[in-house]
């Protein structure tokens, strides 16, 4: 594992939340956020890690610790389930729908229960993805205050990408699991450029990396152009604040090169690289976006394809109604499509403009596409529910005008 620099505050935020844990104490419960890239998970498990080495010399302690990514599951009732299997051996593994919910708790605590370890850290990795279904984040955290777990102490760290999720928990949730709450701000260009400089010493032929004794590294390098390193944080900063962005612009940009056979990593790369990733970014953000977000780009697409745009959301409503009841999906109230337009706009999927006519024309909004309308159409034909909607001679015609 890559030692971990610039995180010196957290870390210590981490070893101090789990210090009753190696007491033989309850451990506390922790929720973790910021956005994705800034060390929040690699920080708990090098934190653990040391946890783990240290029971081994402590008597009447032992610590087993779950880490589930909740990414793919939707509701506290995936995640219970998904605990579940965790504990189980293959062939015993149950499956994840078909069982009241009261049964699905009792399973897990019975799990819990039956567990030969004084601790249990349950690590819940992306937990944001349960949206408004927050009933684990209450029972789990007080799994040993209702008795339904007694011999385990059962402690809960939540880790979430999304800052409004923890805003929207629920009151009795919030009194639950933050007994401890560690906020990772995203790294600014100083810091990235000593994060890509450790990286680069390890990555790259011919380049070294030296640590000082004021925890900054000194980079030498004959094939990193003295303005790489400085771009790619620079880069990053201003886009999220991502070591995994910043890295990925100087590891695209190190590709380039090679493939051009260049004996340097120029500047020209690091843009060219930046380019790449950006559409690279917003593809995969495109990609899981859920059913009905990618039925409204849609709408907006036929609008676009017509000429049409900005649009009003009356007009993109009309457009979605008709391509929800060709796939057969649920077809949602104008409000909520309203809301996607709106989340599709935070994205930066979307450019909203207020238009205001008088008293006789009114106030509203228009809406456009901020990125290229063909990229959005590549990854909506790729999904397998609305690819039917591009199969029809009204759709099937390509964007290459845009």
């Amino acid at each position: 594992m890559h030692r971990l620099i610039e995180r010196d505050t957290e870390l210590e935020q981490y070893q101090s939340a789990l210090k009753p844990v190696i007491n033989g104490a309850p451990p506390k419960n922790l929720f973790s956020y910021g956005q994705t890239g800034v060390g929040k998970t690699l920080s708990l498990r090098m934190v653990v890690e040391r946890l783990i080495e240290d029971q081994q010399n402590i008597d009447g302690v032992d610590v087993q610790v779950i880490e589930l990514n909740c990414k793919s599951l939707n509701s506290s009732y995936q995640v219970a389930a998904n605990l579940i299997n965790q504990f189980r051996p293959a062939t015993e593994q149950i499956k994840p729908t078909g069982y009241p919910s009261g049964m699905i708790y009792n399973m897990l605590f019975d799990e819990l229960e039956a567990l030969d370890a004084t601790h249990c850290l349950i690590v819940l990795d992306e937990i944001d993805a349960i949206g408004n279904d927050d009933d684990i984040l209450y029972k789990l955290p007080r799994a040993n205050d209702n008795e339904n777990v007694e011999d385990t102490l059962v402690g809960v760290i939540g880790i979430s990408n999304d800052f409004t999720f923890r805003d929207n928990l629920s009151a009795r949730v919030k009194d639950s699991l933050a007994d401890e709450e560690i906020h990772f701000p995203p790294y600014d260009a100083n810091e990235l450029g000593n994060i890509l400089k450790q990286r680069a010493g390890e990555a790259f032929h011919d380049t070294s990396a030296q640590r000082l004794d004021d925890g900054s590294y000194e980079l030498q390098s004959d094939i990193l152009a003295g303005d790489v390193i400085p771009l790619c944080a620079a880069f990053a900063a201003q886009d999220s604040g991502s070591a995994r962005q910043a890295l990925k612009r100087l590891y695209k940009a190190g590709d380039l090169a090679r493939d051009k056979e260049s004996d340097v990593i120029t500047e020209a790369h690091v843009r060219q690289a930046d380019e790449i990733v950006e559409r690279d970014k917003v593809r995969d953000e495109l990609t899981r976006l859920p059913t009905q977000s990618k039925l409204t780009l849609y709408s907006l697409l036929l609008l676009e394809r017509e000429d049409e745009t900005p649009s009003k959301r009356n007009r993109i409503y009309e457009r979605y109604v008709m391509a929800a009841k060709r796939i057969d999906a649920d077809v949602r109230t104008d409000r909520t499509i309203h809301d996607r337009l709106s989340q599709l706009t935070l994205k930066g999927f979307l450019d909203v403009d207020e238009q205001n006519k008088g008293p006789k024309g009114g106030s509203y909004y228009e809406y456009e596409f901020s990125i290229r309308a063909d990229l959005a159409q590549e990854v909506l034909q790729e999904d397998e529910r609305l690819a039917e909607l591009f199969a029809t001679d009204e759709t099937s015609t390509t964007l290459d005008s845009f």
